[in-house]
């Protein structure tokens, strides 16, 4: 019987561990350190201009989302209203009516830190949709006060009172309400875009006002140089003005006719055949993609499922062209193995971690010249990475030109 006894034990570990290995293994697929463990399988690029797109998979060619994504969009849930930005000031405007008001001044359950006046880095956002809402790192709203940028990756779950967005102002020189609420950066499903790369990381790796209100100068100097013509046939001038666009707005300068044709000339030849781009790459099951500007890999980002990256198809397109618009030392056109091994470097270094229990987590991943930022759903039924980021940090040699001194009004606080 004692031999009997021990057997069961020893079969009960061994079941335990391998049960124990196996989540292990399930994690890793859908996380930050999946590259490494060889999850992930980089394809033969698509060209356009100096833009190259890596198509990335998984071996196993399957998402770690549902066929069906469960998440609405910022753009989808801001057309159909069903999404709502507005000005920290205007909370109790938004606050679901869950039982009476006492004193009719104040609503249960919103901290008292809610009432206060408009500030440049918060917005309220409420999310009236029968699904929760996915946000992204450098998604734009424009209106209210001035245009913003999203500073990181969240999860609005459905039901949710109104919560405070963390942003990044875009339109350093107006603090005028130009509507109530914010809308999408474009009406227009084509013309969708987010901020470019190079202003992606000033948000959301250095998280620092005055840094993104440098990028966005510097990005806007770029788009001059880039959109203006050659004076008299001669050539181009090469000492621009963001003053050229009569605007501090990133999101008015990438809406602009100059800038848009730029754009779409360097996209032209993947969104001309758009549908059947994306129809490839749901075939091969693409999630994800590695950029390359100038011949230099800059970012990653890597989603779920394929629907969700097709979703994001146009806007992530945008900004990257955008990006290869901008000047830069040109580098050799690198190849699959060099993009796989962008993707393969270990995420190993320092961590943070933040979130809502029960609805997310996003963690920030610091490793020597790149970052990884990680958006995994702990709603029921999920329990995956949704959306990874992986950006090489900006050095020196690639840093956008230093901007005149910040417009920064006294109401800036």
């Amino acid at each position: 019987m004692k031999n009997l006894g021990r057997f069961v034990l020893a079969a009960a570990l061994v079941l335990t561990l391998a049960a124990y290995q196996q989540r292990t293994q399930v994690k890793a697929a859908g996380g930050p350190a999946a590259a490494a463990n060889g999850s992930y399988r980089v394809l033969a690029p698509i060209e356009s201009g100096n833009l190259l797109l890596f198509p990335v998979v998984r071996d196993a060619g399957r998402s770690a989302g549902s066929a069906e994504s469960p998440f609405i969009t910022l753009d989808e849930g801001i057309k159909n209203g069903e999404v709502e930005v507005t000005e920290a000031g205007r909370v109790q405007g938004l606050v679901r009516p869950r039982q009476a008001i006492p004193n009719g001044r104040r609503y249960p359950g919103v901290p008292e830190n809610s009432y206060r006046a408009d500030q440049v880095n918060t917005l309220v956002l409420l999310n009236n949709s029968k699904k929760p809402l996915l946000l992204l790192a450098g998604e734009i709203v424009t209106g209210g006060k001035q245009d913003r940028v999203i500073a990181k990756d969240r999860i609005v779950p459905v039901g949710a009172d109104p919560v405070d967005l963390s942003v990044f102002c875009i339109e350093p020189g107006r603090w005028t309400e130009s509507s109530a609420t914010f809308g999408a950066a474009s009406k227009a499903p084509a013309q969708g875009f987010m901020v470019q790369p190079t202003v992606r990381e000033r948000a959301m790796a250095e998280k620092d006002q005055q840094q993104v209100w440098d990028s966005v100068h510097g990005a806007i100097s770029m788009m001059a140089m880039a959109a203006a013509p050659p004076p008299n046939g001669g050539p181009r001038n090469d000492s621009p003005s963001a003053s050229a666009f009569g605007t501090t707005s990133y999101a008015k300068v990438m809406a602009s006719s100059a800038v848009s044709e730029k754009v779409d000339e360097a996209t032209a030849p993947i969104m001309k055949d758009r549908e059947q781009v994306l129809a490839q790459l749901r075939q091969e099951h693409a999630i994800g993609v590695i950029v390359a500007v100038h011949g230099e890999i800059v970012w990653a980002d890597l989603f779920s499922d394929a629907g969700l990256l097709s979703r994001y198809w146009t806007k992530l397109v945008r900004s990257y062209a955008a990006e290869s618009l901008t000047a830069g030392d040109t580098h050799a056109v690198p190849s699959v193995l060099d993009a796989q091994h962008f993707l393969d470097a270990p995420s190993a270094g320092t961590e943070t971690s933040e979130g809502d229990v029960g609805v997310y987590r996003y963690r920030e991943l610091k490793s020597g010249s790149t970052e990884t930022f990680v958006l995994e759903s702990l709603l029921p039924g999920t329990g995956y990475d949704v959306h990874i980021s992986k950006m090489k940090l900006i050095t020196e040699g690639r840093r956008v030109p230093r901007p005149y001194p910040t417009y920064t009004p006294q109401i800036y606080r």
